[in-house]
């Protein structure tokens, strides 16, 4: 089984084909790369030169929390109808609630539109929005969560799994799985489209009252965003089982980089984040005088 890609592989992209390269010793890689970084999988991708730089046990197979919900997002996105309207029902909200997801705290009897629910989902990472996402899109959550694993399988995602459309640990704490090579893949995928590009770099977004709806507002758990120079930004993921992780880019004169750090720490949410921010440092080939100092998110917010 291979387990590592080396880093001096360059491979023009075309179609789904993404990410291809040839084995190397996890020990080379390693030496090769960043220093410090804590994440147990890893992977960078510069995806304005259509090469790998750098990977940590990037085919191990692991849990990836809430970054799920990006492909939530996609099979969302590639349906299309962004402006239709869901009726928010008080079984998304008491699901969350009962597995005990992050909220977007939707109201029962709300109408929100496709679009509004994605900023929903992917900003406080919203399991109630996931919920309502995939219940409209499926037919039923089930029928949505086929959608993911054959997206998954066009993709050539070949060793990615969905058990549920949010990441959460049912029915086992590691039924739905990736890996960081994968991830960076769907990463780079998601990022090619506008709309999805334009929720995921969004601080934090406020909807007003009106038009079947309440007032609503809802901040992006990735803290990146506002911290990271050039940060625009993609998914944070957590659970028990998934440790911190982060799905992230960046772009800086004119170059773009797309990566994912799998379980960074089980008990440090900020871990993520530093690891991610030194990953991208190298990347870019700066060096930062010190750790980036994370935007704080306002009291009560997602973590994520």
């Amino acid at each position: 089984m291979r387990t590592a890609w080396s880093k001096r592989v360059c491979v023009p992209l075309a179609g789904t084909a993404l990410l291809v390269g040839l084995p190397a010793t996890t020990a080379d890689a390693a030496a090769a790369g960043p220093s410090g970084v804590q994440a147990k999988s890893a992977f960078l991708w510069d995806d304005t030169r259509a090469k790998i730089l750098w990977s940590r046990g990037p085919a191990v197979k692991r849990p990836i929390g809430s970054i799920t919900k990006v492909m939530t997002a996609i099979v969302v996105l590639r349906a299309g109808g962004l402006d239709r309207k869901v009726t928010i029902r008080r079984k998304h909200i008491d699901y969350a609630l009962r597995h005990g997801g992050s909220l977007a705290h939707l109201r029962a009897g709300d109408r929100l539109t496709v679009r509004q629910l994605l900023r929903a989902l992917l900003l406080p990472s919203g399991c109630d929005a996931a919920y309502a996402l995939a219940d409209f899109y499926g037919p039923g959550w089930q029928g949505f969560v086929k959608k993911m694993n054959t997206t998954a399988r066009e993709l050539k995602m070949d060793r990615t799994h969905y058990a549920n459309f949010d990441g959460l640990p049912w029915p086992t704490p590691t039924a739905g799985h990736s890996t960081a090579h994968d991830q960076t893949k769907l990463g780079r995928y998601a990022f090619r489209r506008p709309e999805f590009r334009k929720v995921v770099s969004t601080r934090t977004y406020r909807l007003a009252a009106g038009n079947g709806h309440r007032s609503y507002t809802w901040h992006n758990t990735n803290r990146l965003l506002g911290s990271y120079k050039g940060a625009v930004g993609i998914k944070t993921g957590f659970t028990n089982a998934a440790g911190y992780s982060l799905m992230f880019a960046a772009t800086r004169n004119r170059r773009t980089l797309i990566g994912v750090v799998l379980n960074s720490s089980t008990t440090v949410p900020e871990a993520r984040f530093r690891d991610a921010s030194r990953i991208l440092d190298w990347g870019f080939g700066v060096r930062s005088a010190s750790e980036p100092i994370l935007r704080p998110l306002p009291p009560g917010a997602n973590v994520d």
